[in-house]
């Protein structure tokens, strides 16, 4: 059934103007983003199989060739779909109200970023006095090495910000967030440099797929 055809009060955009955005599906939501169906599939199907393929929290880790395997699913719509996890991510990047105040929060932040790449980045995050974010800082790519991540690297970008605390975050490719002796080598070495300059590291956080290891809480979490 087109939805030209479906009754009035079925119609996605039509259910969101009268209801809001709250009451409608996954599907719907996303059925208003791709606007339109396929000859086979109306636009509600056609999100509905994209859905049943892929949860919606991998959608946004998905290339645009990956979200092509939907029949249905080409080039335009792909890259719709990917313009709207990005515009997410940067909503997120620019909340001044975000409070990191526990592990899960970092980990909500930025497991979207870190959680699909095939390399280990470390990430310092340069909070103010109530724990908000004044920048993300990268500070590399590839295996961690305490030869390579100095204590300069770190607290250079701090310094400069005038950031109140840091907590530390990298990603494990292999989806095993248990720290390595390498992870645990690094941190000490890092909390001995915060001391001594006054700026603390509230934790040092590992992030994969769906988990998450916490130095501060000394815990591994699953999501």
């Amino acid at each position: 059934m087109k939805i030209k055809e479906m009754p009035v009060e079925n119609r996605p955009r039509e259910r969101l103007q009268k209801l809001g955005e709250q009451a409608l599906s996954d599907a719907e939501l996303l059925a208003i983003i791709l606007q339109k169906g396929t000859k086979q599939d109306n636009v509600i199907d056609l999100s509905n199989k994209l859905l049943a393929k892929f949860k919606l929290g991998e959608l946004s880790k998905l290339s645009l060739t990956e979200l092509q395997v939907i029949n249905g699913i080409g080039p335009a719509k792909a890259m719709q779909i990917k313009a709207l996890f990005e515009l997410n991510k940067r909503i997120k990047v620019n909340d001044n109200s975000l409070v990191f105040s526990s592990a899960k929060i970092v980990f909500d932040f930025l497991s979207p970023k870190l959680s699909g790449l095939d390399k280990e980045h470390f990430i310092v995050l340069l909070l103010d006095s109530k724990n908000k974010l004044i920048k993300e800082e990268l500070i590399s790519i590839g295996t961690l090495n305490a030869s390579l991540i100095h204590p300069r690297e770190i607290f250079k970008p701090a310094i400069k910000e005038s950031a109140n605390s840091i907590i530390l975050v990298h990603n494990h490719p292999s989806g095993d967030c248990t720290p390595s002796k390498n992870d645990e080598k690094i941190t000490e070495l890092l909390k001995q440099t915060s001391t001594t300059i006054n700026i603390p590291i509230i934790d040092h956080i590992i992030i994969s797929k769906n988990s998450y290891y916490s130095f501060q809480e000394k815990k591994l979490f699953l999501d």
